[in-house]
């Protein structure tokens, strides 16, 4: 954690993923965040219970924040929410459409009476729109804007095996929030923000797009292939697993039949000649490059793609993530145990942070949060 931003208090009343990517990122940046939640917890907490007993999603995305619960449909707890917004700059809200409003927190209202507060609001679709009222999952919207038609083999489309869409929407908004606070250095005042779900994945979208509107091309599914580049794959070594490869120019063309093939002549031969010619004739310089790999295992063809100086990645399984040289790692303390997390993607002034803050337990930090919003004792 850094203390960049020490001093901001943001209240989220959060779930699932998106929303909680934009306030961990905000805590682990040394601001205070607020998890409000249900009497049963935000959802995410019972995903699995593969860590420690906790789940996977829960550990990840809520180090450094304080959890209370709050029934939002109760005066009492209403007006504790009211106290803890009246001093907040940041609230961050992804219920179900119209559920904030609902609840009597609307955000136009909020941020009249907190010129300084800034209010952001996750959703599957926007604010506006025929869609806006839907809700909205990852793996929905990853078929919904497309990226499943383009992801998966020629055989059938496949889901990202990550929360792609839920991701690229929290890394939107915590842009934005960044963006909203350095405005209101200057100005003094906050904004709404509104990122969607399905909007920022579709701007992700826009070179297939931009492909297919203007081009007429419509991307297909190739799997671990590149469509117009040979070779440009994934193979299997004598073991069964795989390693993924990149010839980007003749020379290299050359270099690899020499050391890795084994056999300069094919180089040469009028199917394999050049890149047009091994596009065409992919099946065939498949078989020999599938012959020629059964000669050596995963690990040794990798080494020998390296020193060749020709670009390669294994195609990893888990257990090769988790041994991973190039791993960073980061410690964090969760309620049933401290557990080591893979670090973040950026590294400041030379330094990774070794250490997070803790996960909480659900309503850790209730009774202290509502003594200091002006209420004692647990609700219920």
């Amino acid at each position: 954690m850094t203390n960049d931003l020490a001093g901001l208090t943001v209240v989220s009343v959060e779930q699932a993923v998106a929303a909680p990517y934009l306030s961990c990122r905000l805590a682990e940046a040394g601001a205070r965040v607020i998890k409000v939640e249900r009497s049963e917890g935000d959802f995410a907490r019972e995903y699995d219970h593969l860590v420690r007993g906790e789940s996977a999603y829960f550990v990840w995305l809520n180090r450094g924040k304080e959890s209370v619960v709050l029934d939002l449909r109760e005066a009492r707890d209403k007006a504790i929410m009211e106290a803890m917004l009246a001093k907040a700059d940041i609230f961050i809200q992804n219920l179900a459409p119209g559920a904030i409003d609902r609840l009597g927190f609307t955000l136009g209202r909020l941020r009249k009476q907190n010129p300084r507060l800034i209010t952001v609001s996750i959703s599957g679709y926007g604010e506006e729109g025929p869609y806006r009222d839907r809700k909205a999952y990852d793996m929905l919207v990853q078929a919904e804007s497309g990226l499943s038609s383009i992801t998966g083999t020629p055989e059938g489309s496949a889901r990202v095996g990550v929360s792609v869409c839920d991701i690229a929407c929290g890394m939107n908004a915590h842009e934005a929030v960044l963006q909203a606070l350095f405005v209101r250095e200057k100005t003094g005042r906050g904004r709404h923000i509104s990122v969607s779900l399905f909007h920022a994945l579709t701007d992700w979208m826009n070179v297939p797009y931009l492909q297919y509107a203007y081009g007429g091309k419509v991307p297909v599914r190739s799997g671990l292939n590149h469509p117009t580049i040979a070779p440009y794959g994934a193979y299997a070594g004598l073991d069964g697993k795989k390693v993924l490869f990149s010839i980007q120019n003749e020379r290299e063309w050359v270099k690899f039949c020499e050391r890795l093939l084994g056999d300069a002549a094919i180089a040469r031969d009028p199917r394999f000649d050049s890149n047009s010619n091994r596009v065409a004739n992919r099946e065939a310089l498949d078989q020999v490059i599938e012959e020629a790999f059964q000669r050596h295992d995963r690990d040794t063809l990798a080494e020998m793609l390296e020193e060749a100086r020709i670009a390669n990645g294994r195609v990893s399984d888990m257990d090769d993530l988790a041994r991973h040289p190039q791993n960073r790692f980061v410690e964090v303390d969760t309620p049933s145990g401290p557990v080591r997390l893979l670090g973040r993607g950026e590294v400041v002034d030379g330094a990774a942070p070794e250490r997070s803050a803790p996960v909480p337990a659900l309503d850790a930090d209730g009774d202290r949060v509502r003594r200091e919003f002006g209420r004692r004792g647990k609700v219920g």
